[in-house]
């Protein structure tokens, strides 16, 4: 039920997601958000801690379909699920960018580019 115009949502992970961009916000995910990905600062709008199938993404781009996730320490034990999480959504066609905690705080210009690449890239195609 997922199409390139509307993306198809557990409607019980809303109120989840919602709660996430608050209270469980990384300092990586804060920093991304405020350089780079709000108000369309990358050249496409992106939402936050959004519900996609049955998952809550870290940064999501409706228009170019492109997920954006951060790793941090949490994820070292979640690598299988990760990998399995990953899979099924980029089988519904999303398009994803992961990056670790460390490397948006201290390769922010390395992370900035391949974004607004990537961001570039697909708008273009």
């Amino acid at each position: 039920m997922s199409s390139t115009r509307f993306n198809y949502y557990n409607p019980k992970l809303r109120e989840y997601a919602r709660e996430h961009r608050y209270e469980s916000v990384s300092r990586a995910e804060k920093y991304l958000w405020k350089a780079l990905l709000s108000r369309g600062r990358s050249g496409t709008k992106f939402k936050r801690q959004r519900p996609i199938d049955n998952f809550i993404v870290d940064f999501f781009s409706a228009e170019i379909k492109l997920i954006i996730e951060i790793d941090g320490s949490s994820h070292f034990a979640k690598s299988e699920y990760d990998y399995y999480r990953q899979q099924k959504l980029e089988s519904l066609g999303y398009i994803f960018l992961r990056f670790e905690e460390g490397e948006v705080i201290h390769q922010f210009q390395d992370v900035h580019e391949r974004i607004i690449h990537a961001v570039f890239v697909l708008k273009n195609r």
